[in-house]
């Protein structure tokens, strides 16, 4: 289903929930000057349809004390099927891990990996990371300042 599938109002009533998830559908349909009824069905048509995955809080990670974030790409010593899968299965299981992408290029897959400090992350990586299955290679990157992190796509 693409984006040309929305009419105006859906993809505004879109914009606003990435914006803040939290507007009531009153708040809603005052914005979007439609009734509350309205707002409803199509929120509840959207999250069918799949537009809608899911409704989250963001929190301050610095606040929470995740103040290390490390990009790592993950190589593996070979890429069947079976490999493959189960390194998906098992990284998805950490609490570190925020994101797992398989990466074409040098790299298979690219994680995001968000802990307390550098002691944290050393740990993750030796009694975790490491003990995964046909793991050849792991080069970690750590970052040093946030200049944007957002969550909404331009619609």
């Amino acid at each position: 289903m693409a984006i040309t599938d929305l009419d105006p109002t859906d993809t505004e009533l879109l914009r606003l929930l990435q914006r803040d998830a939290s507007l009531t559908n009153k708040e809603l349909s005052a914005k979007l000057h439609k009734s509350i009824a309205t707002i409803h069905e199509r929120i509840r048509r959207l999250k069918e349809q799949g537009y809608i995955k899911r409704t989250v809080a963001i929190l301050d990670r610095k606040k929470i004390n995740r103040n290390l974030i490390a990009f790592s790409q993950v190589l593996l010593n070979d890429h069947t099927k079976e490999t493959l899968s189960t390194f998906e299965r098992e990284v998805v299981k950490f609490p570190e891990v925020m994101e797992c992408f398989q990466m074409t290029g040098t790299f298979d897959f690219v994680l995001r990996i968000a802990t307390s400090d550098m002691d944290a992350y050393h740990d993750f990586y030796r009694n975790k990371l490491s003990t995964l299955p046909r793991i050849t290679t792991v080069q970690s990157f750590f970052v040093l300042s946030e200049t944007k992190s957002d969550t909404a796509y331009p619609l």
